[in-house]
């Protein structure tokens, strides 16, 4: 010790009291201005000793492990407590059962069974409020979940618990077999007022990922479909490519394979498959163009074949209404929108497989085979009873 220190504590002075007045002293070293030089001097000698200048409590400054993890949870749009997502039935004070497993941490426990009950969907309502938590994917029992099932009854195995949280959420709530089952043995063309539009879901990455073999597209009985995309292995997993908390790309990882990272530019294929021979634009640019090729065939037979011209409004569900009169604008009833009600087999097939595709924003990186055949598909089938010449639009499958 200096002699100030001395001078100030007294030489027989004990330990546990110089550091009883410690504190003090960190009061006083917080303070820049009003303090003395020689309280200043002192509290500098004894910097190792004293509290940090803003105190070891302030957030910002604790060590966390996880803290980046959390930030990056909390700026994601699992967090987002108003999202339509979470927020949809804030109005109604609970949510279902069947839609509570994903769009509520507490519903998706309940579901796997992880809160101690039994497994499955749960039989009454989830208060509102709930978001995809900490606690929906970092839940130890996830461990136990070794296979989820599918819309089209397929039991996938998983490998991660990574794997067993996006699959149960991210896999749709319907599949081709319903469509089918749906129409049946009606006639392709013949409109069927008991026919009603089957909605893919949202967000159907898992699904897209897993193609034929997951059957969530509807596949025209005489195709062959590609399966799961395994794209290049190590990149075979959802966070293979998505940072899990943040949940965005990780693009970095795509300029290992892809000279040029940027998603809108990436394309291996050598083959044009919106037929315009522009080989210089990314496959995302292909299939949104076969799409959007497809949407326009949608109408165009809506209106020719099925005798009902049809709007589509992606901000109102059923998303597809009727337009009796063709002057573009939505039929009402009694103040309400009218659901397009003029609904073939054809028709309906053609059209859950473009929303399926378009549902999945990342369909071109999922598995863009299995999307631009689903598309090429159903595109073709329309193409037909209207007397189209398809071949000439040169789409490849």
């Amino acid at each position: 010790m200096s002699l100030r220190i001395k001078d100030l504590f007294g030489i027989h002075v004990s330990f546990g009291l110089a550091l009883a007045v410690l504190p003090a002293i960190g009061a006083a070293q917080a303070q820049t201005t009003g303090t003395s030089p020689e309280i200043e001097a002192i509290a500098q000698e004894l910097g190792q000793f004293v509290k940090p200048r803003s105190g070891p409590f302030k957030p910002d400054e604790i060590k966390i492990a996880n803290q980046t993890a959390i930030a990056n949870w909390a700026r994601s749009g699992h967090s987002d407590s108003h999202a339509e997502a979470f927020a949809h039935w804030d109005s109604e004070g609970e949510i279902p059962p069947v839609c509570a497993t994903c769009h509520s941490g507490a519903g998706f426990r309940s579901f796997h069974g992880l809160d101690g009950s039994a497994p499955g969907v749960k039989k009454g309502p989830t208060p509102v409020g709930g978001v995809v938590d900490c606690d929906t994917c970092h839940n130890p029992a996830l461990n136990k979940v070794t296979e989820v099932k599918f819309p089209s009854g397929l039991m996938h195995p998983v490998a991660t618990t990574a794997e067993a949280s996006c699959m149960t959420c991210h896999q749709g709530r319907a599949a081709g077999n319903m469509i089918s089952k749906a129409v049946a043995t009606l006639e392709p063309d013949a409109p069927n007022p008991e026919l009603k539009f089957i909605n893919p879901h949202y967000a159907v990455a898992a699904a897209t990922w897993l193609g034929g073999y997951g059957g969530s597209g509807f596949q025209y009985p005489d195709k062959d479909y590609s399966g799961r995309f395994f794209h290049a292995r190590p990149v075979e997993t959802c966070v293979s490519c998505h940072e899990p908390h943040s949940l965005k790309v990780a693009q970095d990882a795509c300029s290992t394979c892809h000279e040029d990272s940027k998603l809108d530019n990436i394309r291996l294929s050598r083959i044009s498959y919106d037929g315009s021979g522009d080989l210089k634009k990314g496959l995302r640019a292909d299939l949104a163009a076969n799409a959007e090729r497809l949407q326009g065939l949608i109408i165009d037979y809506a209106t020719k074949v099925a005798g009902v011209p049809m709007v589509f409004d992606d901000h109102r569900f059923p998303y597809f209404f009727a337009d009796a009169n063709g002057d573009g604008r939505i039929d009402e009833q009694n103040g309400n929108a009218v659901a397009y009600n003029a609904w073939t087999p054809r028709l309906l097939q053609a059209t859950y497989n473009w929303k399926f595709v378009t549902s999945d924003k990342g369909a071109f990186v999922h598995n863009p085979h299995y999307a631009l055949e689903l598309v090429y598909d159903s595109a073709q089938d329309l193409a037909g009873p209207m007397g189209l010449d398809f071949q000439a639009w040169n789409m490849m499958r």
